[in-house]
């Protein structure tokens, strides 16, 4: 069982919600039109597209998290992703909360 089942259950919630964007192009496409409030990314991303979307989150002023696999997390989700978007204040707040961040960017 992975340690990161509660982000995976959370992850699902917020995508029934209709507050999880993902992919990298919808998430890029998010992050410039203001629309995002967290990005996660698989702890399996590449190098160069970890550095690439984390400077994105940068500019944007957007909090950055990696977590879980791809596997993992197209698992939790239904299909393949590595890259998501949180799009609501409150479900960014408990990603960041449960992992030890105390404040939002």
């Amino acid at each position: 069982m992975s340690k990161y089942v509660k982000y995976l259950q959370l992850m699902g919630l917020a995508q029934r919600a209709g507050k999880l964007l993902s992919g990298t192009e919808g998430v890029m496409k998010a992050l410039r039109s203001g629309q995002v409030r967290l990005v996660i990314a698989a702890e399996d991303l590449s190098e160069s597209a970890r550095r690439n979307l984390e400077a994105k989150c940068q500019q944007a002023n957007v909090a950055f998290m990696q977590l879980a696999t791809s596997e993992e997390i197209s698992q939790a989700l239904g299909k393949k992703r590595s890259v998501l978007a949180l799009t609501d204040q409150g479900f960014a707040k408990s990603f960041l909360k449960s992992k030890g961040h105390t404040t939002m960017q």
